[in-house]
C-alpha cells in the first residue's frame, strides 16, 4: 500500500478535474443504484471504481479518486473503523454510507475524520450534493447527522488526528505553507488538504475557522498549542 505521506497524494484532489469516485460496498443493489444517481447528476460524477472490499481504494483506478462513499459494516458485525481510520490518514476524503443511524456511529465516524456520515435512507439528493461538497472541501451536514448535532452532549472540540494536529501547529510556526511541506516531507496539496480538512471539521461542530488567525484562535482554546509555542 503507497503511504501517502511520503508520496504525493495530490492526485486525490478533485481541483479543476471532473469529480471521481470510489464505491465500497458489498450490495452490488446499493452499488447499482448509486451508479445510476451519480450518472444522472448534472454533470455526472464519475465512478473510478467500485467493488465489496476496501482494496478498490488502494489499488488501481480507485486509488486516484478524489471521493471515497464507504459502506462502514462491508457484511461484519461490526464497524470498520479501522479501515475508515486508514482511509483518512491517507489524506482520503470519505463519506460514510451505512444502514446505520445511530448517534454513536455518526459521530466516532466525524471523530475519526470522515468528510460526513450520510444514513442509506437519505437517498440521491443528498449523497450526489454531499459528494460534491467533498471533493470541493465544503462541509456538508445531512438530516440524520443534523440531529446527532443536536444530541450530543459531548464539548464542541473536534477530534483531529495526530497527523492533522502536527501540520495544524506547524502552519502556525512557519511562514507558508510551503515551509510546512519541506519540514514534513509532504507535498504542498497534502498540508493544504489537512488543513481544509480541519476547517471542515471545526465547521461541522458550529466553530467555523476560515482564516489563519481564526483557526490559531480555535487551537488555543482546545489547548492544541499554547501562545508560548508560537
Amino acid at each position: 500500500m503507497e503511504n501517502s505521506e511520503t508520496g504525493d497524494n495530490s492526485d486525490k484532489r478533485c481541483d479543476n478535474r471532473p469529480v471521481s469516485v470510489a464505491i465500497i460496498d458489498d450490495h452490488p443493489a446499493v452499488v447499482a443504484g448509486v451508479e445510476g444517481w451519480y450518472a444522472k447528476a448534472r454533470p455526472p460524477i464519475e465512478v473510478a471504481a467500485a467493488g465489496p472490499d476496501v482494496k478498490v481504494a488502494w489499488v488501481g483506478p480507485g486509488r486516484h479518486a478524489c471521493v471515497i462513499v464507504f459502506d462502514l459494516q462491508l457484511g461484519n458485525s461490526t464497524p470498520a473503523y479501522g479501515d475508515l481510520k486508514r482511509l483518512v490518514d491517507d489524506g482520503r476524503q470519505v463519506i460514510v454510507y451505512s444502514m446505520r443511524d445511530d448517534q454513536d456511529t455518526a459521530l466516532n465516524c466525524l471523530d475519526i475524520g470522515a468528510f460526513t456520515y450520510l444514513t442509506k435512507a437519505e437517498g440521491d439528493t443528498h449523497l450526489v450534493a454531499a459528494t460534491r461538497a467533498a471533493a470541493e472541501l465544503r462541509p456538508y451536514t445531512p438530516p440524520a447527522l443534523s440531529g446527532a448535532f443536536g444530541a450530543d452532549s459531548r464539548p464542541g472540540r473536534p477530534h483531529l488526528s495526530e497527523r492533522e494536529t502536527d501540520v495544524l501547529v506547524e502552519w502556525f510556526k512557519s511562514e507558508s505553507k510551503q515551509l510546512v511541506a519541506a519540514k514534513l516531507n509532504l507535498s504542498l496539496r497534502t498540508v493544504t488538504s489537512y488543513i481544509d480538512r480541519v476547517r471542515i471539521k471545526y465547521a461541522n461542530v458550529g466553530r467555523s475557522a476560515p482564516t489563519k488567525a481564526a483557526l490559531v484562535a480555535r487551537a488555543i482554546q482546545d489547548g492544541l498549542v499554547r501562545l508560548d509555542d508560537l
